[in-house]
Protein backbone atom coordinates (compact mmCIF):
# COMPACT_ATOMS: atom_id res chain seq x y z
CA UNK A 1 0.00 0.00 0.00
CA UNK A 2 2.70 2.69 0.92
CA UNK A 3 4.60 2.37 -2.72
CA UNK A 4 1.25 2.39 -4.45
CA UNK A 5 0.64 5.52 -2.69
CA UNK A 6 4.32 6.74 -3.49
CA UNK A 7 3.86 6.04 -7.13
CA UNK A 8 0.24 8.02 -7.30
CA UNK A 9 2.26 10.29 -5.30
CA UNK A 10 5.27 10.75 -8.10
CA UNK A 11 2.41 10.72 -11.21
CA UNK A 12 0.40 13.07 -9.68
CA UNK A 13 3.70 15.59 -9.55
CA UNK A 14 4.59 14.68 -13.12
CA UNK A 15 1.22 15.29 -14.56
CA UNK A 16 1.18 18.31 -12.59
CA UNK A 17 5.14 19.89 -13.90
CA UNK A 18 3.76 18.49 -17.29
CA UNK A 19 1.08 20.86 -17.31
CA UNK A 20 2.47 23.62 -15.60
CA UNK A 21 5.02 23.80 -18.35
CA UNK A 22 2.33 23.05 -20.98
CA UNK A 23 1.22 26.82 -21.67
CA UNK A 24 4.43 28.15 -22.07
CA UNK A 25 6.11 25.91 -24.37
CA UNK A 26 3.42 26.26 -26.52
CA UNK A 27 2.81 29.83 -26.27
CA UNK A 28 3.44 31.65 -29.16
CA UNK A 29 6.18 33.81 -29.74
CA UNK A 30 5.06 38.03 -28.79
CA UNK A 31 4.97 40.34 -31.96
CA UNK A 32 7.70 42.85 -31.52
CA UNK A 33 8.75 45.64 -33.75
CA UNK A 34 10.95 43.53 -35.38
CA UNK A 35 7.36 41.86 -36.76
CA UNK A 36 6.14 45.59 -38.32
CA UNK A 37 9.97 45.59 -39.84
CA UNK A 38 8.99 42.18 -41.40
CA UNK A 39 5.64 43.07 -42.52
CA UNK A 40 7.03 46.33 -44.22
CA UNK A 41 9.25 44.21 -46.37
CA UNK A 42 6.46 41.88 -47.08
CA UNK A 43 4.15 44.84 -47.55
CA UNK A 44 6.09 46.51 -50.46
CA UNK A 45 6.65 43.42 -52.39
CA UNK A 46 3.35 42.38 -52.53
CA UNK A 47 2.68 46.23 -53.98
CA UNK A 48 5.60 45.84 -56.28
CA UNK A 49 4.57 42.32 -57.73
CA UNK A 50 0.82 43.02 -57.45
CA UNK A 51 0.64 46.66 -58.30
CA UNK A 52 -2.28 48.31 -55.91
CA UNK A 53 -3.67 44.81 -55.04
CA UNK A 54 -1.02 44.17 -53.17
CA UNK A 55 -0.43 46.87 -51.96
CA UNK A 56 -3.98 46.95 -50.66
CA UNK A 57 -4.06 43.97 -48.47
CA UNK A 58 -1.92 45.03 -46.21
CA UNK A 59 -5.15 47.77 -45.52
CA UNK A 60 -7.75 46.75 -43.05
CA UNK A 61 -11.22 47.79 -44.02
CA UNK A 62 -11.64 50.48 -41.61
CA UNK A 63 -7.98 51.97 -43.24
CA UNK A 64 -7.44 55.91 -43.27
CA UNK A 65 -5.32 57.34 -45.65
CA UNK A 66 -3.77 61.19 -45.04
CA UNK A 67 -2.02 61.96 -48.40
CA UNK A 68 0.38 64.79 -48.58
CA UNK A 69 -1.57 67.88 -49.83
CA UNK A 70 -4.82 66.24 -49.85
CA UNK A 71 -8.03 65.34 -48.12
CA UNK A 72 -8.37 62.74 -45.56
CA UNK A 73 -9.62 59.45 -47.04
CA UNK A 74 -11.21 57.22 -45.16
CA UNK A 75 -12.04 53.15 -45.68
CA UNK A 76 -10.14 50.58 -47.99
CA UNK A 77 -12.32 51.05 -50.41
CA UNK A 78 -12.16 54.89 -50.70
CA UNK A 79 -8.26 54.22 -50.64
CA UNK A 80 -8.61 51.29 -53.25
CA UNK A 81 -9.87 54.22 -55.88
CA UNK A 82 -6.23 56.42 -55.60
CA UNK A 83 -4.12 53.59 -55.65
CA UNK A 84 -4.24 53.08 -59.59
CA UNK A 85 -0.94 54.50 -60.27
CA UNK A 86 0.71 51.38 -58.80
CA UNK A 87 -0.60 49.40 -61.69
CA UNK A 88 1.16 51.51 -64.01
CA UNK A 89 4.49 49.91 -65.44
CA UNK A 90 6.58 53.23 -64.93
CA UNK A 91 5.39 53.62 -61.70
CA UNK A 92 7.61 51.99 -58.72
CA UNK A 93 6.83 53.18 -55.16
CA UNK A 94 9.80 51.74 -52.76
CA UNK A 95 10.08 52.51 -48.65
CA UNK A 96 12.52 52.19 -46.10
CA UNK A 97 11.45 51.73 -42.65
CA UNK A 98 13.71 53.55 -40.22
CA UNK A 99 12.18 52.93 -37.08
CA UNK A 100 9.34 50.85 -35.93
CA UNK A 101 7.74 50.20 -32.33
CA UNK A 102 5.27 48.36 -30.32
CA UNK A 103 2.72 49.28 -27.86
CA UNK A 104 2.84 47.02 -24.34
CA UNK A 105 -0.40 45.06 -25.11
CA UNK A 106 1.44 43.92 -28.30
CA UNK A 107 -1.58 44.76 -30.61
CA UNK A 108 -0.66 47.92 -31.91
CA UNK A 109 2.72 49.45 -33.65
CA UNK A 110 3.90 51.63 -35.93
CA UNK A 111 6.71 52.24 -38.62
CA UNK A 112 8.01 55.25 -40.11
CA UNK A 113 10.64 56.17 -42.65
CA UNK A 114 11.49 57.23 -45.95
CA UNK A 115 9.94 56.33 -49.13
CA UNK A 116 10.77 56.94 -53.54
CA UNK A 117 8.23 57.20 -56.03
CA UNK A 118 9.78 56.76 -59.61
CA UNK A 119 7.09 57.54 -63.00
CA UNK A 120 7.58 59.39 -66.07
CA UNK A 121 5.83 62.56 -66.65
CA UNK A 122 3.15 63.11 -69.00
CA UNK A 123 6.08 63.77 -71.52
CA UNK A 124 7.91 60.46 -71.05
CA UNK A 125 11.00 61.55 -69.10
CA UNK A 126 11.75 60.29 -65.88
CA UNK A 127 10.36 61.53 -62.50
CA UNK A 128 11.63 60.87 -58.76
CA UNK A 129 9.76 61.86 -55.52
CA UNK A 130 11.17 61.14 -52.42
CA UNK A 131 9.08 61.96 -49.10
CA UNK A 132 8.82 60.13 -45.43
CA UNK A 133 5.96 58.04 -44.43
CA UNK A 134 4.49 57.12 -40.80
CA UNK A 135 2.11 53.92 -40.69
CA UNK A 136 -0.07 52.48 -37.81
CA UNK A 137 -0.23 48.84 -37.55
CA UNK A 138 -3.26 47.22 -35.62
CA UNK A 139 -3.37 43.45 -34.85
CA UNK A 140 -6.67 42.29 -36.56
CA UNK A 141 -9.39 39.58 -34.68
CA UNK A 142 -7.76 37.09 -36.73
CA UNK A 143 -4.48 37.75 -35.59
CA UNK A 144 -2.89 38.97 -39.02
CA UNK A 145 -1.61 42.50 -38.65
CA UNK A 146 -2.89 45.61 -41.39
CA UNK A 147 -2.12 49.50 -41.63
CA UNK A 148 -5.13 51.04 -40.16
CA UNK A 149 -3.99 54.66 -40.56
CA UNK A 150 -0.79 55.51 -43.43
CA UNK A 151 0.37 59.13 -43.72
CA UNK A 152 3.39 60.19 -45.75
CA UNK A 153 4.63 64.24 -46.79
CA UNK A 154 6.74 65.14 -49.59
CA UNK A 155 10.74 65.72 -49.21
CA UNK A 156 12.61 68.13 -51.36
CA UNK A 157 15.60 65.23 -50.36
CA UNK A 158 16.28 61.83 -50.75
CA UNK A 159 16.15 60.94 -46.25
CA UNK A 160 14.57 64.75 -45.39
Amino acid sequence: MKSFLLVLAATFLVLLTVAAIQPFASAPPKDTAATLRQLEAEFMKAAAEHGSQGYLSYYADEAVEVPNGAPIIQGKVNIAKTMGFLDQKDSHLTWTPVGADMCASGDMGYTYGTYEFRSKDKDGKPTVDHGKYTSIWKKQKDGSWKVVLDMGNASAEPGQ
